[in-house]
């Protein structure tokens, strides 16, 4: 049986410039399963070989996702636990509770109207575009990417700026684990704030659909709901829409195909959450047992992270990653997949469509080497993403 090597710290600024050097690396020392620290003293086992994660991530009895158990173990205000602690919510619970709180998810999400949503984007990113296009240059990460995403969940949640404002700056906090304590308690208070408003005035959006729905949400259950569709949603998201756009600007062979009209803005999509997936290492799950995988004994108690980002390059996929492709993990499997894939779609292609369309001469400011990755275990996320067209 295969000991541990020494583990490897996935919250250094080295591990954000290259992490696919880090995997193919990881390979070569270990195979499909690494020691890896999340944070300082935070050890954990990342799960980089496709066929291991499609069965630790189908296999509850061996694999459950409550954390319970390990959480117990860490200290109450170290900043990793807003990203990985225990809540009443679909992601983090098994069995009967897991079934409840991801009926009310499903029946919530399902009733979205899509047409409206995507009316809803369309004029959003009307409003971006026209914000910077006088100034031939733009941030697309802060003048773009991250308001679309974020007006377009709030407007889905029926959620009022003031509170929408306290939520984001929440969110980020815990995001980059500064803070996170304190961004935890912020968002958990805004959140309540847009529950109680929602009972009392209850409108066509999320929030209302969870409130209302036959599984019997209390506040907490219902706030953590929320918090849950905002965590998933918000960041992973908006880099989605960022790194896709990065790939069609520097990407010889996918800005080709876009130009050449052989590809889709969905195909380019699909090959970013492929090669480079937002949410790079997540759907953790929590072994209350020691299990043996392929020789390499898995720690009880410990977390088991997957990442989506190595799995989908797997060497053993071969070439089964091209463009239209939808076998990737960046979504997860199982019964943890996210219930509002449809929707991320949605929202993505729109912004992703008409900044190019507003934008046709769209060019990157600088080297693609000069782009800066923010430091984390779980995002792939730049900081900015600096671009120029012509003035019109």
């Amino acid at each position: 049986m295969r000991t541990a090597t020494r583990p490897i710290a996935l919250y250094e600024p080295e591990f954000a410039r290259d992490p696919q050097a880090a995997y193919r690396l990881m390979r070569e020392q270990s195979g499909p399963l690494v020691p890896v620290e999340l944070a300082p003293g935070v050890p954990a086992t990342l799960v980089i070989g496709y066929e291991v994660a499609r069965r630790i991530l189908t296999d509850q009895q061996r694999f459950p996702a409550d954390p319970r158990r390990w959480q117990a173990s860490m200290p109450a205000d170290h900043p990793i636990l807003p990203m990985l602690e225990w809540r009443p919510n679909a992601l983090r619970n098994a069995g009967v509770e897991h079934a409840r709180y991801r009926s009310a998810n499903l029946g919530a999400l399902d009733a979205v109207d899509q047409h409206a949503l995507r009316a809803r984007v369309e004029r959003i990113a009307t409003a971006s575009v026209a914000g910077f296009r006088a100034d031939g240059t733009a941030d697309l990460v802060s003048q773009y990417a991250f308001p679309l995403v974020f007006q377009s969940l709030t407007y889905l949640l029926g959620c009022p700026d003031e509170i929408a404002a306290r939520i984001a700056d929440g969110m980020a906090k815990i995001f980059d684990g500064v803070h996170a304590v304190e961004g935890n308690h912020q968002l958990t208070r805004a959140v309540l704030d847009l529950v109680a408003f929602r009972r009392d005035l209850p409108g066509d959006d999320i929030t209302t659909r969870l409130a209302a729905h036959e599984a019997g949400l209390d506040d907490a259950e219902l706030a953590h709901q929320i918090i849950t569709i905002f965590g998933a949603s918000s960041e992973p998201l908006t880099n989605l829409i960022v790194n896709t756009l990065l790939a069609m600007l520097t990407d010889p062979d996918l800005s080709g195909d876009l130009h050449a009209g052989d590809a889709s803005v969905s195909e380019a999509l699909d090959a970013v959450l492929y090669r480079d997936p937002p949410l790079a290492n997540f759907g953790m799950t929590y072994p209350p047992r020691p299990v043996d995988v392929g020789g390499y004994l898995i720690p009880a108690d410990q977390p088991v992270v997957i990442s989506f980002s190595a799995c989908n390059n797997d060497p053993v996929l071969g070439d089964t990653r091209a463009l239209g492709n939808r076998a990737h993990l960046a979504w997860s499997a199982g019964p943890h997949r996210c219930p509002a894939s449809s929707h991320a779609y949605l929202i993505a292609e729109t912004a992703i469509f008409h900044v190019l369309d507003a934008l046709p001469e769209l060019d990157l400011a600088g080297r693609r080497d000069d782009l800066v990755w923010r430091p984390g275990p779980f995002h792939r996320s730049l900081t900015a993403l600096p671009v120029t067209f012509p003035l019109s």
